[in-house]
Formats: structure tokens, sequence, C-alpha cells
């Protein structure tokens, strides 16, 4: 049997056929997610995008519609800006929670299919709704499709725990996970979307574009990442932002050292989503696995060797297939522990 999987998150779609066995057969992806709904006011544009980034997925695989025996989705689509909005699971949550509570929806219009859609819930920080409010905001939060990740993670390896697992994409997301491979909860951060704005739309994004003719390096400037860290902690995040413009006015320097400058800000600011862990309740001490770009991930591990004491042992994976992988295997585990696709 072939199945698609449908990985929607806030910037990007990515749908893989795959056999049951969980091997790739065709993929595709396309830069459009829950945040065009949530500019445009409409998810037209995302359901658009589904169905075509879904047509390339089926042609890459030399197979048509009709092939396909089975729709696992995971990711922003089962937001209130995504096409159905389902509720979060409470953490802490282990993977059985997670296959119990595969929600199926008759197709809503995204795929030519007389099939209906399995989504996997996300799962949200455990709270009072009664006695809740503004003060309590700190330890808010959720997830949509970093649980499917980390599904996929814990089906592939054998893995030291309790072990956090930090995603790095759009945004950064620390996931905790305990002795008993339960999710306990999370801590995100807009840590990529930041970076993408600061791009786009400040003058920032003048000195630290890229310069064909001055190519980076392949390796991190470990003296550059520290003076972020410490410009981060003396002067605060936002004026730290503005230096990069300093640097390219007033010294010589270059484009990719500048560049690196920002993203190790970023990722200093983001360190300090981890001092928050003791009153969330999550091991302060534990394994580390960073999960995204490669550069990204040298920068944090970096900082974390450096300045988290809790950080006993710290892997990446940064390869784009096997982060593929993980919510491709994590989505086909979870549907065969919920008896949905044989042993």
């Amino acid at each position: 049997m072939y199945l698609a999987t449908i990985d929607c998150g806030t910037t990007n779609t990515r749908i893989f056929i795959v056999k049951d066995e969980g091997s790739v057969v065709g993929r595709a992806s396309r830069k459009v997610g829950v945040r065009d709904t949530a500019i445009s006011g409409s998810n037209a544009v995302l359901k658009d995008g589904i169905r075509k980034t879904f047509d390339e997925a089926l042609a890459g695989a030399s197979l048509s519609a009709g092939d396909i025996g089975m729709v696992l989705s995971s990711g922003m689509i089962t937001s209130e800006i995504g096409l159905i909005d389902i509720p979060h699971l409470w953490a802490p949550a282990g993977l059985k929670e997670l296959a119990d509570n595969i929600v199926e929806v008759a197709d809503p219009g995204v795929v030519p299919l007389p099939l209906p859609i399995r989504f996997i819930r996300g799962i949200k920080n455990r709270y009072n709704p009664d006695t809740a409010g503004m003060r309590d905001v700190g330890r808010l939060d959720f997830m949509r499709g970093e649980e499917t990740q980390v599904a996929g993670l814990l089906a592939a390896r054998r893995i030291a725990l309790p072990v956090t697992v930090v995603i790095l994409s759009s945004h950064t997301k620390f996931i905790p996970i305990d002795r008993e491979r339960r999710i306990l909860g999370s801590l995100t951060t807009l840590s990529g979307q930041i970076f993408e704005a600061v791009v786009q739309q400040t003058f920032i994004g003048k000195s630290i574009g890229e310069d064909p003719s001055d190519p980076a390096p392949a390796s991190i400037d470990g003296d550059i990442v520290e003076q972020a860290y410490q410009r981060v902690r003396e002067a605060g995040f936002l004026r730290t932002l503005l230096m990069p413009r300093f640097l390219d006015v007033l010294l010589k320097t270059r484009w990719h050292q500048r560049r690196l400058f920002v993203e190790a800000a970023i990722a200093a600011e983001d360190m300090r989503a981890i001092g928050y862990f003791a009153r969330m309740g999550f091991p302060e001490e534990s394994h580390f696995i960073l999960v995204g770009n490669e550069r990204r991930c040298r920068i944090y591990e970096h900082l974390l060797r450096h300045h988290v004491q809790g950080a006993r042992e710290i892997d990446c994976i940064s390869d784009p297939d096997e982060v593929d992988a993980l919510s491709i295997r994590g989505a086909v585990s979870l549907a065969r522990m919920a008896g949905m696709i044989p042993r």
C-alpha cells in the first residue's frame, strides 16, 4: 500500500508518497503554510498549495491518486489557521497517547481522493483553564508537527534519556522527553521568523546579504559566536541586532562574519529559554539532540557546550533526508501503533 504524508508548517508544506514500510517514492514541497492564512484571513491559498504539492508528489512517484490507500497529516494544518482545528493533547503524552488519538476526518477538499485524512494531534503544556491567567502565560506552549518528528526519532534510535530535542525551523522548539519516553511539553521561540524579518524588513539585511564573490567558510567562527553571546548578555538582544550595521559601516568586516553575528545573537537569546526549564518541571540535565540546518545546529551546539551546564551530550541531525525521515517515520509508526497499518 502507498501512503501520503502531509507535513504542513508555518511557512512550508512537504508531502511524501511512501510505501507502508516507510520508504519514500515521491516527494514535493512548497513555500506555503499557515502564515499565508494568518496574513490573508483565508485558507484558500493553503488549500490550493497543498493540492498542487500533492499532485507534484504523485507525479514524482509516477503514481495516480487512486494508488494512495491512506493519507496521514501532522503540523499546523490542524490549527485554527490551518484546515481544521483539532484540540491538542495534554502533556505529558507518550507515543501510545498520540497513536490512540489520531483523528479521522472526511476529506476536507485538499487531495483528489475519496479518502479521509488521518490527523495526528499536537500537544500543549498542562495548565488549569479555569484558573490560569496572564500571570501564567510564561508556562504556556504547544506544538503541532514536532510531536510527529519526536515519534520518528524515538522509533528509529536508541536514545539516552532524558533527552531534550531542539527543532530549529521557523521557530526554535525545545521538547523535553522523560525516562518513560513521554513528551513533557515544549518551550518555543520565534527565532527563524525573526531572522527572516531582520533580513527582509530591516536595514540590517543590507549588511548581512550574501556576496557570491566572497564565499562563506564551511566552519563556524567560535569567537564571533561568543562575541554575539556576550553582547546579548550585556547590551540586550535588540541593541545587539543593530551591531552588524556598525560592523559594516565602521569596521572592515565581511558579510558572512556579520551574518553569523546575527544568527548567533538570535541563538544566544534562545539560550534564555533553557533557564526556564526548572519552572516548567523539565529536566535541567539531559542529552540534547539538535534537528535542523547544519550551520544553525553548529551555532546552537557551541552555545550549549560553553554556556549550558546541563547539556551532558549533544547530537545533531542535519542531513535533509534524515530530517525529512523523522516526520515520515513518526507518522507511519504512529499509524501502525494505532492498528491502521499492519505490523
